[in-house]
């Protein structure tokens, strides 16, 4: 004799996975756990010192010991091409693939942020810098596995470009040359 649970108008056989509370409850517990066991890996091999949010199962790193640039990915392709030059690291870069940005993980922020010329230059491109305090969100697994948010570079221990440098190669790429 087959079972049947009717919830909310969810129709299917006792134990199939769209069928029981308490399997989406498992595979949130499973997410949150990923979330936490990949932001202990942030902080221990990265020095990217993040928190989980529990409500949401995103991890969260605080703007400030750590900045960040969010431009669009075709900016950002420009901009991690000249960071790369010479073998150099560009990374860690986050993209927002459903947005079409990217985010720059750089050294610490500083106050360029107050910077009306940079502000204005930024502005321009659809670029910007990461306030002080403002929060961003590593990709977590879950992140990943749904395309939501990934790593175009990962973090390569505790490397981060300084701000000035990520700002000063969007300014590269963005402002005609003479010659053009």
């Amino acid at each position: 004799m087959s079972t049947f649970r009717i919830e909310s108008g969810s129709h299917g056989p006792l134990g199939s996975p769209d069928a029981s509370p308490s399997h989406a409850a498992a595979q949130e517990y499973t997410a949150n756990q990923d979330a936490f066991a990949r932001c202990r890996h942030y902080r221990k091999d990265n020095g990217l010192y993040a928190v989980v949010d529990p409500a949401l199962g995103r991890i969260m790193l605080e703007v400030g010991a750590v900045g960040a640039v969010v431009m669009p990915a075709s900016l950002g392709t420009k901009v991690r091409g000249l960071l790369t030059t010479g073998g150099r690291q560009g990374g860690p870069i986050i993209a927002h693939p459903r947005s079409g940005r990217w985010t720059f993980l750089t050294g610490p922020t500083d106050n360029s942020y107050l910077d009306m010329a940079l502000f204005a230059d930024l502005f321009r491109v659809c670029a910007a810098v990461a306030l002080p305090g403002s929060r961003i969100v590593l990709p977590s697994p879950a992140d990943e596995h749904t395309g939501y948010r990934t790593w175009v570079a990962r973090p390569n221990r505790d490397y981060r470009p300084e701000l000035p440098e990520v700002i000063a190669a969007t300014r590269a790429v963005t402002i005609p040359s003479k010659h053009e």
